[in-house]
């Protein structure tokens, strides 16, 4: 039952899950109470990063703005999906996420049985990228687009990191999987993005801690090897969009940098990997963009939704036109038309050297 949500003008459904080792499991879908008046027949389902939950409303009157249906989903251990008694954030594998995936999609209408009327466009934030770029790849046809808000597709240490740090992660998550991992953060992120600070939004600190939350070493292991599955190449066959910042810094103090690159991940070594998605990526760069790029500054937003409204009305939009006429196409039309209405449906493909 779809109850109020903590968001104002949005509404709430807790989807049952399947019991693990520390008791009851969920994952909450959050919607607007009231959907916008246009409908372009598209429904999107939007995954958070690590440390993270869905209280970006901003990103839903984007969406809703082309006449997509928004849904959010807090995972499994995650903001609304929190339970007493469990690990924030915990899991072994990024492949447990299916069965939250799955029950969110069918509660918006896109179980795996009989027809489809309306389309899906996925879009997944951080860690919530790396899991939906595994999953898309692993659901070939479900998805006609998806959208990559700086995914973590690769460790800020890059491949040499991970060979270095893997072994020591996986005896470490064979012994203790619970267990403590070296962790540092100043909460400089959080004070960019923060109306606490010097940002201006506003969340529950209970759900995205400010200091963020110590990983565990089977968490740990599974985002690694989500890294290694990417650098051997995915297979998703929808469209891709990644929105990256210009620039990654580190910083161990608060400067302005703070305020206008991404303080998170290396955007080089992942932008390295997003041809590796599939065959159709388009990878934007925002000059001036946070880690995530929807609570950047206004300008470098309006950037966000005029690149993604784009890409948006290129490949998902003029997409489903061009299949419509495809699929009345008669029978005996020459070969040759067929192919280049194929080949033209297939640009903006990006590489990265």
């Amino acid at each position: 039952m779809w109850m109020p949500d903590v968001l104002d003008g949005f509404e709430q459904l807790t989807l049952d899950l399947e019991p693990d080792e520390e008791g009851d499991v969920v994952a909450t879908l959050a919607r607007r109470i009231i959907p916008g008046d246009t409908d372009a027949g598209v429904d999107l389902l939007y995954v958070h990063g690590w440390n993270d939950y869905f209280f970006q409303a901003h990103l839903a009157d984007f969406w809703e703005g082309l006449g997509v249906r928004f849904h959010a989903l807090d995972l499994r251990k995650y903001g609304r999906s929190i339970r007493d008694g469990q690990t924030p954030n915990y899991v072994a594998d990024l492949g447990t996420y299916d069965e939250d995936i799955a029950a969110a999609l069918a509660a918006i209408g896109h179980g795996t049985g009989g027809p489809r009327s309306r389309r899906l466009v996925l879009m997944g934030h951080s860690t919530g990228g790396l899991t939906l770029s595994l999953w898309a790849s692993r659901h070939p046809g479900r998805a006609v687009g998806v959208v990559l808000n700086a995914p973590w597709l690769e460790l800020q240490m890059r491949e040499a990191g991970r060979r270095v740090l893997e072994p020591g992660v996986r005896a470490a998550a064979a012994i203790n999987p619970r267990g403590p991992v070296a962790y540092y953060d100043r909460g400089l992120y959080s004070r960019a993005i923060s109306a606490e600070y010097d940002g201006e939004w506003s969340y529950d600190s209970e759900w995205r801690s400010d200091l963020g939350r110590p990983p565990t070493p089977a968490w740990m292991a599974a985002i690694l090897r989500g890294h290694d599955q990417v650098a051997h190449g995915l297979a998703i066959d929808a469209p891709v969009l990644v929105l990256l910042s210009a620039r990654s810094t580190m910083p161990t103090r608060w400067t302005e940098d703070t305020r206008r690159t991404d303080t998170v991940l290396d955007v080089i070594g992942v932008a390295r990997r997003v041809p590796n998605l599939g065959p159709v990526t388009t990878l934007v760069w925002l000059d001036g963009a946070l880690h995530d790029v929807t609570l950047s500054a206004a300008p470098v937003r309006e950037m966000v939704w005029r690149e993604t409204a784009r890409w948006f009305r290129g490949y998902v939009t003029a997409d489903a036109t061009r299949r419509e006429t495809i699929d009345d196409t008669p029978p005996n039309d020459p070969w040759w038309r067929r192919a280049i209405a194929g080949v033209t449906s297939r640009r903006g493909r990006s590489r990265l050297g």
